[in-house]
């Protein structure tokens, strides 16, 4: 009976043990930075979003938060606009990510994807990042719908994008030719 149901068990499981070893990964590492301000990696999320907004002409600063509020302000064009913390670095959106593409591992190309993939998850985060705040310094009015409903469309769209291209022309196209 789950001899039929046996290539889709495999893949879930495989999908579920990723996704909790990967988030217990990242929970030891945010734990080593408990009570010390912004952990490394947001930190460095936010210079290179810092950049793109001197890049497009927003004066932009970052300013430290209380070791214990583990957050950091941003300041766009003088004005206080948003603050980062650690959610905002989308660790978890790859984590979600690299669970899926691994659960349908197919071989090299698997990590050729994967690192095509966390590039272009990190770039769409930090210009999510850098929209979200030039909109709240520009068009404050729309600061909460794009805050809560734009901007994660739009990290969330780019993940289901790379999992729909991931399967579609790469983890079942062996599959395709050998029933043809």
């Amino acid at each position: 009976m789950f001899t039929d149901f046996k290539p889709v068990l495999k893949i879930l499981l495989r999908f579920i043990i990723l996704y909790v070893v990967m988030v217990l990964a990242y929970q030891f590492y945010l734990n080593e930075f408990k009570n010390a301000g912004l952990d490394p990696f947001s930190t460095w999320v936010m210079r290179q979003t810092t950049f793109v907004q001197e890049f497009m002409g927003y004066p932009s600063q970052m300013i430290p938060g209380k070791p214990q509020d583990e957050t950091t302000w941003f300041f766009v064009s003088g004005k206080y606009t948003s603050r980062m913390v650690e959610g905002c670095n989308a660790i978890s959106i790859m984590i979600l990510f690299l669970s899926f593409i691994f659960a349908f591992y197919k071989g090299a190309k698997t990590f050729l994807f994967v690192v095509f993939g966390l590039l272009f998850l990190h770039l769409m985060n930090i210009l999510r990042i850098a929209g979200l705040n030039i909109i709240i310094l520009e068009l404050p009015q729309y600061s909460k719908i794009g805050h809560d409903y734009f901007f994660p469309a739009i990290i969330y769209g780019s993940v289901v994008l790379l999992w729909l291209i991931w399967v579609k022309f790469f983890a079942l196209k062996e599959t395709e030719n050998e029933n043809t």
